[in-house]
């Protein structure tokens, strides 16, 4: 495997122009561009990062264009995924706007949500995902995820946690850019330090998830 050198100018301007021609025939004639400056680069972090955070899933470019109502063929970002459990894990992507980390759960079945929702609203265990979330934004990531815009059943509007309690998916991520440090070799390690930061949300959505098995 090679080592992780950075990405390089060229997949910034790739994903510049797939964005303006997203087609087979563009993706044809520049199929060597984005094997060589996006995947090879994105396949050789995520290989360094493996022996910490566990085996990782670089994702296909095509889209899934089956039930959208959006048919263009190609993804504008390549990403990849270390899973700890069902939907759940480490991110890392590359766009035209640079790249970006994260973590969390980015969906959850009936029961595994249900059993995370009871988590949150414990005061004890809902009360520790607060300060984790809370250390998080102080280390600059944001906080996000799909919500409910109501509160979800069995939970009153005023309860003190309603805010994580509408949460279908919740994910903390922190978004670099494309200067050199965001995409040079310097990256690996600001990865590697941010997925350490996100470990104690990975492993509480894990803990308490896990409970639905």
């Amino acid at each position: 495997m090679e080592q992780f050198t950075g990405f390089p100018v060229a997949a910034l301007d790739f994903y510049d122009d797939l964005e303006v021609d997203n087609t087979k025939s563009f993706w044809a004639a520049h199929k060597a561009t984005y094997a060589e400056s996006v995947r090879a680069p994105m396949t050789a972090l995520v290989a360094a990062l493996e022996p910490e955070f566990g085996e990782p899933k670089v994702f296909r470019p095509h889209r899934d264009v089956r039930f959208a109502k959006d048919k263009t063929p190609y993804k504008t970002h390549q990403g990849a995924f270390v899973a700890t459990g069902p939907s759940t894990g480490w991110y890392v992507d590359i766009s035209a706007r640079g790249t970006r980390c994260g973590a969390g759960f980015y969906e959850a079945s009936g029961p595994r949500l249900a059993v995370i929702r009871e988590a949150m609203a414990d005061d004890l265990h809902g009360s520790e995902l607060e300060q984790i979330l809370a250390t998080l934004v102080d280390g600059g990531f944001e906080i996000g995820g799909e919500q409910l815009k109501t509160s979800p059943r069995g939970y009153a509007a005023d309860h003190p946690r309603i805010g994580l309690l509408r949460h279908k998916s919740l994910l903390a991520g922190k978004r670099y850019g494309f200067d050199d440090d965001d995409i040079g070799p310097a990256l690996l390690d600001r990865v590697r330090e941010d997925w350490r930061a996100l470990r104690p949300l990975v492993e509480w959505v894990g803990h308490h998830g896990d409970r639905a098995q």
